[in-house]
């Protein structure tokens, strides 16, 4: 829901904590969950591995609202829900967090959520939602290659995603 955004984007940066630097994280740079390709073309201007450590919550979060909240309609999405999309729309792509809610409700898969995609929602049960989607996302997670290296975090993150959008639902 549209009050709802403060506290998912709050959720969302405890997942995704500070900055990493991992050669084998195909994101590369990252702080607060933005990749430094993502904030380059936010900010419209090459940035620093320093520009990317001094990012800060108040920074990301017009780019987070933009390109990945309103994208996944989250104001127009239950709350819980929304914070459950949200977050698989900053981990794996607005597209794809939308398409995983669409194919759980059994609507058509384009990856725009829209008045159908709204209307399913709402004549669904939101826990159980929550609970079909994360796990429509864990099972994608689980076929990626690099599995093996972060499949541990992103399991545990999808479990703590499905716990605290289930209790703020």
């Amino acid at each position: 829901m549209k009050e709802n955004f403060d506290n998912a984007l709050m959720a969302v940066l405890v997942s995704e904590g500070g900055f990493v630097n991992l050669p084998s994280d195909p994101g590369g740079m990252t702080n607060l969950g933005c990749t430094k390709a993502t904030w380059e073309a936010w900010v419209k201007h090459p940035v620093s591995e320093q520009d990317m450590r001094n990012l800060k919550p108040g920074n990301v979060a017009p780019l987070y609202k933009q390109k990945y909240w309103d994208r996944v309609s989250g104001d127009s999405l239950p709350t819980g829900l929304d914070y459950a999309v949200f977050d698989a729309a900053i981990n794996s792509g607005p597209g794809r967090a939308s398409k995983w809610l669409q194919e759980t409700l059994n609507v058509k898969a384009d990856g725009v959520i829209g008045p159908m995609t709204i209307k399913a929602v709402n004549a669904s049960d939101t826990l159980r939602l929550i609970a079909q989607f994360n796990d429509t996302r864990l099972r994608f997670l689980e076929e990626l290659p690099t599995w093996k290296t972060f499949g541990r975090g992103w399991s545990r993150r999808v479990s703590e995603v499905q716990s605290s959008a289930s209790k703020m639902a």
